[in-house]
């Protein structure tokens, strides 16, 4: 498959476009780790979808990446001449972002795709369950949250807290994670925001890997998770 690598930036942080040469309007928002087991969005550029991915790494998928993410989405699809609607990837902590996008301006967005997520801040990087967490990260997320260890336990803005409200904007989503995951556990993760989908009657996708840690990510064999994203794009 041939395709185009276009670098540039926007306010100040790094864009890197995957354009392949049958390119349509579509696209992947590729929320963190562009290129890191990366089977669907190989297979969703062979059928002329755009790949693209925008850097506010160690933000953790606070207000203001979601503003910075908001303000690129809007500039992307005149810039590159895509549709308003992209398919968003959140892999490990890209899961903060990708799902608080979505909550946040769910009119952008045509599918959430998780995968391994972190969907609690107090799962990792704080690691204050089953969790190794992770102490240089837990160190920059104080700082952007302006918070401290014992603080992070009343924080309201992850992922699960609002994820009732994720469920109300029906945008279609897919869970892919392993079940024996020392990093981001998933019951301290995807099974609590599963649970709440189906509590509230709320269709998800849900594939569980057995036996698999935080890595590998995806499926080697994408096709559940494409046929999912094109059929709900």
């Amino acid at each position: 498959m041939k395709f185009k690598k276009i670098n540039s930036s926007y306010n100040d942080h790094e864009i890197i476009l995957l354009r392949p040469e049958n390119a349509g309007k579509k696209w992947v928002w590729r929320a963190e780790f562009l290129g890191a087991f990366d089977y669907a969005d190989k297979a969703l550029m062979e059928e002329g979808w755009n790949v693209l991915y925008y850097r506010v790494s160690d933000l953790f998928g606070s207000p203001e990446s979601v503003e910075l993410m908001k303000n690129f989405h809007d500039f992307a699809v005149k810039e590159f001449d895509l549709e308003e609607k992209a398919a968003i990837f959140g892999f490990s902590r890209g899961g903060l972002y990708a799902a608080n996008y979505t909550v946040k301006y769910p009119n952008d967005i045509s599918v959430l795709y998780l995968d391994a997520p972190v969907l609690d801040l107090k799962s990792w990087p704080y690691g204050l369950g089953e969790g190794c967490g992770s102490e240089r990260d837990i160190l920059i997320a104080n700082k952007v949250f302006g918070l401290n260890g014992d603080e992070i336990k009343a924080y309201k803005g992850n992922p699960l807290d609002k994820a009732e409200e994720l469920i109300e904007t029906g945008v279609p989503t897919i869970i892919v994670c392993g079940d024996s995951d020392e990093v981001v556990p998933h019951k301290e993760n995807c099974e609590i925001l599963v649970k709440t989908y189906k509590d509230k009657g709320a269709d998800i996708e849900y594939i569980v890997k057995p036996g698999c840690g935080h890595h590998p990510h995806s499926l080697e064999d994408p096709t559940p998770i494409v046929d999912f994203i094109k059929a709900n794009s």
